[in-house]
């Protein structure tokens, strides 16, 4: 395996851990979304791998190389890890240019005009930072950090300094050339969209614990638990053979007869090409889709497949109330 964590521990007072016995593993190539709350030890994790945070237990293994582990710690500037922090971090008094070559190798010059174009950075290299827009100084920021060709690349929350008009179209750009340089990369986000569109898999963390890693498909459909199942989304209660269950909005169909399933419609939003209705069923609030408007305070009847039902036992349901 490419990259594996195994059994990694990291705190600044023993007794309250910030990373909890962490461990999984990387495919070469593969964009992995880390997820959690904040302060759940989400950059702490990115430091750690980086070198920049020294860990209290564990192993960190990269490309068949021990960076942790007992009695080995290799030094940041020795790791082949590329760290795109989140507030794009370049030197104001250097031109674009001068940004992304500083202190640069020289075996590495001759990838220059190949980054500037799979970033599309060619025409802005004499500019300046304060010169360049949010996406241009994040590209700026992709540039320096895979003209060193990275082993690992790590982004920090890169895209939440962008207006959200241009956050979309950044991203799949900075996917595409991810994926053209073949560079396995951690991304460190709170947003579900980034981690649902773009990556491979996706690790849910909480309280320091590992709580789901899995592809996103599996992660929505086959929650571990009710924090992985929230996280992701809006989650419909339903009793159902003497169950509690839960459902998918996107799960549940208007349908034109009555059923035992009435919901009185309280919202509708429209969303560009269909409607998200909120309502109330039996003292429970659900969302879910409609392809047409629907009247507030009407009542509309409602169906959906029992195979898209997921459980989850008892303990677990409490974190719905």
């Amino acid at each position: 395996m490419y990259l594996e964590i195994k059994n990694l521990v990291k705190h600044y007072d023993s007794k309250f851990p910030i990373i909890k016995d962490l461990s999984f593993k990387v495919k070469k190539g593969q964009l992995i979304s880390f997820l959690g709350e904040s302060g759940s030890g989400k950059t702490t994790f990115l430091k750690c791998i980086a070198g920049l945070e020294k860990i209290n237990g564990g192993s960190i293994t990269l490309n068949s190389k021990y960076l942790n582990a007992e009695n080995v710690f290799i030094k940041p500037q020795e790791r082949k890890v590329g760290f795109v922090f989140q507030d794009y971090p370049l030197f104001p008094h250097l031109n674009l240019e001068e940004n992304i070559l500083f202190n640069l190798e020289k075996k590495y010059l001759k990838k220059f005009n190949y980054i500037l174009k799979l970033t599309r950075l060619k025409y802005l290299v004499d500019r300046y930072p304060h010169e360049l827009s949010g996406g241009e100084q994040q590209r700026a920021c992709i540039a320096r950090a895979l003209i060193r060709e990275p082993e690992l690349l790590l982004l920090d929350e890169p895209f939440s300094n962008l207006d959200a008009t241009i956050k979309e179209a950044m991203r799949e750009e900075i996917y595409k050339i991810i994926k053209e340089t073949k560079t396995t990369t951690i991304l460190v986000t709170h947003d579900i969209k980034d981690a649902m569109n773009i990556s491979d898999k996706i690790i849910i963390f909480k309280a320091g614990v590992l709580q789901q890693y899995a592809d996103p498909v599996k992660m929505y459909c086959e929650p571990a638990n009710c924090y992985c199942a929230e996280i992701l989304g809006d989650m419909n209660k339903i009793f159902h053979n003497n169950e509690t269950y839960y459902i998918r909005p996107e799960k549940v169909k208007i349908i034109s007869k009555k059923s035992k399933y009435k919901v009185e419609v309280h919202k509708c939003f429209f969303q560009g090409k269909e409607y998200k209705v909120k309502g109330r069923m039996n003292n429970e609030i659900w969302h879910f889709f409609s392809k047409e408007y629907v009247r507030e305070k009407e009542d509309v009847y409602v169906d959906f497949g029992k195979k898209d039902l997921i459980y989850f036992d008892p303990v677990c349901k409490n974190f719905f109330k």
